[in-house]
């Protein structure tokens, strides 16, 4: 399926703001109710829209502090990156792990309550990671901007 330019206004306005009713997402771009209905049913069943979540306010949430850590496995053999990736992927602070090309076989997106926090996740979770030959640390100052939209 190609995208046309009512399609890239629907998921612009969605990624905006999720909970928008029908009726105003078609105003916003210029649909009948219906049409806008099933274009938006059409790129739900299309994959280009995954999933419908709400955003939290992470100090709210008592974990204001980001820590990116960097990791390097001891090897790259399939077995190691899978053993690696199944048991980060339990670990309820990390929010994202990439797997990277660079010096880092991965990078890590942490939230913690603060260093004290941080540096209990890291004796008890990071730290017990298998294949992990080193980690280094970077904590966040402070976020200049943030966004979980895509250029449409």
């Amino acid at each position: 399926m190609t995208l046309d330019a009512i399609d890239r206004r629907i998921l612009i306005a969605l990624q905006r703001s999720g909970r928008m009713s029908n009726s105003d997402l078609s105003d916003r771009v210029n649909l009948s109710p219906s049409a806008c209905h099933r274009r938006v049913h059409r790129l739900e069943a299309d994959g280009y829209i995954r999933d419908y979540v709400a955003l939290l306010d992470a100090r709210k949430m008592g974990v204001p502090t980001t820590v990116f850590v960097e990791i390097t496995l001891q090897a790259q053999a399939d077995e190691v990156l899978d053993a690696f990736e199944k048991a980060v992927s339990r670990i309820p602070d990390v929010l994202e792990c990439h797997l990277m090309a660079g010096t880092a076989d991965y990078i890590l997106k942490v939230v913690a309550e603060n260093t004290d926090d941080f540096a209990r996740i890291h004796r008890q979770h990071l730290a017990r990671l298998p294949g992990v030959a080193q980690m280094q640390s970077s904590f966040a100052l402070r976020t200049v901007f943030k966004t979980t939209a895509l250029p449409v």
